[in-house]
């Protein structure tokens, strides 16, 4: 494994100025690129990581950092979770829980999401997810941001649970832990509808919001949430 020194000379070049370990890579559909790169360069715990929840009106913001075993087969079907049947996410879901090197799941929920905004709330459940992970990650691959609070080499791609295949398992991990959570709280709260739209903000929802107001999986800083005018 490389050390800090060498980690460095990865990522900038003679004039100081940064540079992608990625630069020459070019890929167009979904496997172990990124990951057999950084792999070639030395490290050795590679984690993807994604989230789900951000676009919801309850619910937590959750995210899943995950290190595949790139010995082993990818999972098949793997993808991103979006173009995925919820049978297929779970069937997958399983097998990747089963083989991974390690996955974990961080969740933020409602009250912190109003309190920090969805975007601070989304950063920390991805800090608590690879903080999770055993053993823990020297490199991340993350789908769409920078997360600056943590202090590892990492490569942010947009798109990534389309081309990544450990950012596609964080995505299908996260999914599938969030919807089942949002199932079972269906039961503590089931005048919403959550186990059919997770916390989205269907036509259902909106209409159970105007019913009964909301309820504490709300994130009441959302538009929607509370009548036009309240506070």
């Amino acid at each position: 494994m490389r050390n800090a020194e060498s980690i460095d000379s990865l990522n900038t070049d003679e004039s100081g100025s940064r540079v992608s370990l990625f630069s020459d890579l070019r890929v167009l559909k979904i496997g172990l690129d990124f990951e057999k790169q950084a792999h070639s360069e030395g490290y050795r715990f590679v984690a993807g990581v994604d989230e789900v929840g951000r676009g919801c009106l309850a619910g937590p913001v959750v995210a899943a950092a995950c290190i595949l075993d790139i010995s082993n087969p990818l999972p098949k079907g793997l993808n991103d979770s979006k173009k995925l049947t919820a049978a297929k996410r779970d069937e997958i879901a399983k097998e990747l829980r089963e083989n991974a090197v390690c996955f974990a799941i961080g969740q933020v929920e409602a009250d912190e999401i109003d309190r920090i905004n969805i975007l601070q709330a989304t950063f920390k459940a991805m800090q608590i997810a690879i903080s999770g992970l055993t053993p823990a990650s020297d490199f991340l691959l993350i789908d769409a941001v920078q997360l600056r609070q943590v202090d590892l080499p990492q490569r942010s791609i947009i798109k990534g649970d389309s081309i990544s295949a450990s950012i596609a398992a964080a995505s299908i991990l996260a999914k599938t832990y969030r919807d089942e959570l949002m199932r079972t709280l269906d039961g503590e709260y089931p005048h919403y509808g959550f186990e059919k739209h997770v916390g989205y903000g269907t036509r259902t929802h909106f209409d159970a919001l105007r019913t009964h107001g909301p309820c504490p999986l709300h994130r009441r800083s959302f538009r929607g949430v509370l009548p036009d005018g309240a506070a």
